[in-house]
């Protein structure tokens, strides 16, 4: 269809504005706006056939001659986004449902193969008038922040990309969970049990590291992402567990990471700390996630009877470099898939005597639960340290003092 014939089918529609005619030719030449191909067409037309230029009078039967008001919308933007720290962004919209179908009428009527949608140009077009005004950049793939322009409404949606921070943390004090536990009474919407609070447990790490980093960048929550988690009754001292904290919608973008560190463990108070703190983005979350790190423990071990050193130092032996086959422990099984992993110790040694408690340090593979390896877990884990022995054991206190890190 020709550019002439084109125009004479689209008039039967109604009147139509320079953008959306020539977005019905969009990916014709280069170097030319939408509007400029339009206007084009119309003076082509009249040329062609010998007719007065006919601009249009009424408004545009697509959308309502949206882009008379660009300027206005581009100050809507710009309000909006005032307050909050960006150099990047990029704009999205919303149309009415009837709009959309009204192009992809004309669309399916004119057989057209290479339009483009109205989203796309009043996306771009406000997008370069944004710029124009607060010379901010946009960047499709990462922006800092994204407008979303609900055309219906004449409102204005910003949605702020979250940051992320990646570092190792210590725990220095047990009890402390490492996410934050809703109320198991009344799932977080407070009770008496909880004394209104809606947890479970006062405090954790994400909360303590978060809290602070909620504050200094205006976010309005902190996700924190660990290389697995330690139990609650467990210290994580050593070398630390590797970690990635996500802010939500901050307004802040940028501070300096020395100063971030000082603030979170002075506010934590010697309970929690961090080390190491990097920015990071979100596809490093799943790399966290999935990797495989060893872990090594020191824990206190309880055995019933007495049992001499060298007894306990050649069972342990025993269980060097062997494979465990753990079905899923019965204190965790009701949040875990009830199946049977199977789990290598990499290395264990029996490290002496703390007055009726015996000290070992074990390094295993990531997933390996180091309770269930001494007590037997009632012969859901075998072999355990209690099988080996012939006599019940249990740890009483354990410690991670090494988790390797994506970095390692």
């Amino acid at each position: 269809m020709d550019l002439t014939e084109l125009y004479r089918n689209v008039k039967e529609y109604g009147d139509i504005c320079d953008h959306c005619l020539g977005r019905l030719v969009a990916k014709r030449s280069y170097g030319l706006s939408n509007d400029m191909r339009g206007r084009a067409i119309r003076i082509a037309s009249a040329l062609i056939e010998n007719v007065p230029y006919c601009p249009p009078t009424e408004p545009c039967w697509i959308c309502n001659n949206f882009f008379d008001q660009t300027a206005v919308w581009a100050k809507r933007v710009v309000a909006a986004l005032d307050g909050i720290e960006c150099r990047t962004f990029l704009v999205g919209s919303k149309v009415p449902p009837l709009i959309a179908e009204a192009e992809e009428m004309i669309w399916s009527d004119l057989s057209l193969h290479d339009p483009e949608p109205l989203k796309s140009e009043i996306n771009r077009e406000v997008g370069k008038a944004v710029s124009a005004l607060n010379g901010l950049q946009v960047e499709l793939k990462t922006p800092d922040v994204v407008v979303v322009l609900n055309v219906h409404e004449e409102k204005v949606e910003v949605q702020i990309r979250p940051i992320f921070f990646y570092g190792r943390y210590f725990k220095y004090e047990r009890g402390i969970p490492q996410t934050h536990w809703h109320c198991r009474s009344c799932r977080g919407a407070g009770c008496e049990v909880c004394n209104g609070t809606g947890k479970q447990y006062a405090d954790s790490v994400e909360e303590l590291i978060g809290r602070p980093l909620c504050r200094i960048f205006e976010g309005t929550a902190g996700t924190l992402h660990g290389a697995g988690r330690e139990d609650i009754d467990a210290v994580m001292i050593g070398s630390g567990r590797p970690f990635i904290i996500e802010i939500s919608e901050p307004r802040i973008r940028h501070a300096d990471l020395s100063m971030l560190e000082e603030e979170i463990n002075r506010d934590a108070g010697g309970r929690v700390a961090v080390k190491d703190l990097r920015w990071t983005e979100r596809d490093e979350v799943e790399t966290l996630k999935t990797h495989k790190g060893h872990k090594k423990y020191r824990i206190l071990v309880d055995i019933d009877g007495s049992i001499p050193e060298e007894t306990l130092s050649t069972a342990v032996d025993q269980l060097k470099g062997a494979t465990i086959h753990q079905r899923t422990p019965t204190r965790v099984a009701h949040r875990r898939a009830d199946k049977i992993r199977e789990r290598v110790v990499l290395d264990i040694i029996s490290a002496g005597r703390e007055e009726s408690l015996y000290a070992i340090e074990v390094t295993g593979e990531a997933g390996l639960y180091i309770k269930e390896l001494i007590s037997g877990d009632q012969g859901r884990t075998t072999p355990s340290l209690s099988e080996i022995l012939g006599t019940p054991a249990r740890v009483v206190q354990l410690d991670v003092i090494d988790v390797q890190g994506t970095e390692s």
